[in-house]
């Protein structure tokens, strides 16, 4: 086996490799010599077919196993003996034809391509200094946050037999809906109740029922989103015929110990305190995202070493394709509107190029501090992503068990996570108390711009949740508006 070094350029590695087919030939004689007391073939005593013979049925596809396992030996005695730490997969490029080099005719020769992990020192977290804005809960707050609470338990009464429906009225009603005249699927209901105003239904529906009575029929003419979820229907205008069966008015909640009981709460204090806990908790996770934020900008401005370039343009590339994917769908940033493809391109490779210096700074500190991601913590967030698919927890489970690389994904985050409170701990942070509204501002936190849009465009995808099938009177297909999606597991922050 000859090994020999063509290319060291920073971190850019390449190397010429050739196995000898001779020693190609003597790993199948040995592998033959392996397997033959094992192997039964019709027509010779169990492991006495000849070794000419088992070279002539299987020597084509055992040749071509040697040659894989002879190229990952190689390769890895090249970085071994080079003491290369590669920055993903090497590449290959065979230097004779595959078929010549399994058939025995040509030696083993390939090029191997590696990028290799930068060296650098990571900068002290104890010496960092991060601002950590906090913020109090206002009285305004919870009150607003009971009246949400009350709002959600909202509940109707009959509004009359000749009562006009108005905004905020639920509607009872039967309806067909066709295009073109044709009746389509999902597009009818029975009892489907319809709040005026609450933004359930596609646009202009709820809408034109104001001021419908009891025993109305009615049509409504209506346009689907062009973004619709059933493509079928996207941008399709359509015809509901209805026929108004109730019309029911909002009944005033009142927020007392009866309410808080129908919530589950022993009484009115209880709840009380129970919301201030929740919003004294989101308010000290957005403070930790702030601070994370803060953090990653501090050290993003302490690190500047040259990047694996394979490693950057795999990032890149992640988030590319979601950039082309706003493009296509309308959805683009506002403030990316106009700009030309070559400036989209500069700008998100700049992000792609933070997140893989980010990834890389974090992985040696957690690496020096040996933080690890433990099985158990793992199997909890395994077991959180199964939840989200009722019905299908065992299917989800099982996905991840067998697919190193999904846990892989499942595991970066959560190691972040604790790098990222390994730091918080030793670095200098300094609690600034703000506003609420200053808390979860987005804008005024020095590089938030940068991180957000990375974190905007190179999400990973996930379904989203079933939705409930209350209301089940009224088709998602053909009348409710589609769920907004839901992003996926978070695309790790330290790499945006």
């Amino acid at each position: 086996m000859q090994v020999k070094q063509t290319k060291a350029e920073g971190l850019s590695h390449s190397y010429d490799i050739v196995v000898p087919k001779a020693e190609l030939s003597k790993r199948l004689d040995a592998k033959i010599a392996e397997v033959q007391p094992q192997v039964t073939l019709k027509g010779f005593r169990p492991g006495k077919v000849p070794t000419a013979h088992i070279k002539r049925m299987f020597g084509k596809s055992m040749m071509g196993e040697i040659v894989e396992g002879t190229m990952n030996e190689a390769s890895e005695k090249a970085l071994n003996d080079n003491n290369i730490k590669p920055a993903g997969q090497p590449q290959f490029h065979m230097e004779n034809e595959a078929e010549d080099v399994i058939a025995g005719k040509a030696d083993l020769a390939f090029h191997m391509h590696v990028d290799i992990m930068p060296s650098f020192t990571p900068t002290d977290p104890a010496k960092l200094v991060i601002e950590r804005p906090v913020s109090k809960v206002a009285d305004d707050e919870i009150e607003k946050s009971m009246t949400n609470l009350a709002e959600s338990q909202k509940s109707y009464e009959d509004k009359g037999a000749k009562a006009k429906a108005a905004d905020g009225d639920a509607v009872i009603i039967d309806f067909v809906g066709s295009i073109d005249g044709e009746k389509f699927d999902g597009g009818a209901a029975d009892d489907a109740q319809v709040v005026i105003g609450a933004g359930q239904f596609i646009p202009g529906f709820e809408e034109q029922l104001v001021g419908v009575k009891i025993g109305d029929e009615k049509e409504l003419n209506v346009t689907f989103p062009a973004e619709y979820q059933a493509e079928a229907l996207a941008g399709k205008d359509a015809v509901f015929a209805t026929t108004v069966k109730n019309i029911q008015k909002p009944v005033t909640t009142v927020i007392d110990d009866e309410f808080a009981k129908k919530l589950g709460m022993d009484s009115l204090t209880a709840l009380r305190e129970a919301v201030v806990k929740s919003l004294e908790s989101e308010h000290k996770a957005q403070s930790r995202n702030r601070a994370k934020r803060r953090l990653l900008d501090a050290l993003d401005a302490e690190h500047d070493f040259e990047l694996p370039g394979n490693m950057v343009d795999a990032e890149f590339a992640g988030i590319w394709q979601q950039v082309e994917g706003d493009v296509k769908s309308g959805n683009l940033d506002d403030d990316d509107v106009g700009k030309s493809e070559d400036q989209l391109k500069a700008e998100y490779r700049g992000i792609a190029e933070r997140r893989v210096r980010l990834g890389l700074v974090l992985a040696e500190i957690g690496q020096e501090a040996n933080i690890n991601v433990a099985a158990e913590e793992l199997a909890r967030a395994v077991n959180a992503e199964a939840m989200r698919y009722p019905g299908q927890e065992k299917q989800v489970a099982e996905y991840f068990q067998k697919n190193p690389e999904a846990q892989a994904r499942m595991r970066a985050p959560i190691f972040e996570e604790k790098v990222v409170d390994y730091i918080l701990e030793l670095a200098k942070v300094k609690d600034v108390e703000v506003s609420r509204e200053e808390l979860y501002a987005d804008d005024d936190a020095p590089g938030a711009a940068p991180a957000k849009k990375a974190a905007k465009k190179a999400p990973a995808k996930k379904p989203a949740a079933k939705k409930p099938a209350a209301k089940k009177a009224a088709p998602k297909t053909a009348t409710k508006k589609p769920a907004a999606k839901k992003p996926a597991t978070k695309k790790p922050a330290a790499k945006k």
